[in-house]
């Protein structure tokens, strides 16, 4: 998980889901690329595109090298 889990937007993010009830389920990560690779593989695997509608929404990489990114998910069959 991110350190950044508790930064000002992230909070906001995750209040404004539980507002819209089953909106899109969001998490954000800041790793080395390796472990940025392999986290989306983890959540493609474990959460299917054709089931869940699973994505990158952002990423950017940071001025150290690591990748911030977003992965949404519809809560379609939880």
């Amino acid at each position: 998980m991110s350190a950044s889990k508790n930064a000002p937007r992230d909070l906001a993010r995750r209040f404004a889901t539980k507002r819209e009830g089953r909106g899109w389920r969001r998490e954000t990560f800041t790793l080395e690329r390796p472990e940025a690779r392999a986290k989306a593989r983890e959540w493609f695997e474990r959460f299917p595109k054709a089931a869940y509608m699973t994505e990158i929404e952002f990423w950017r990489e940071l001025d150290d090298g690591r990748i911030e990114f977003t992965i949404r998910r519809l809560p379609s069959a939880d």
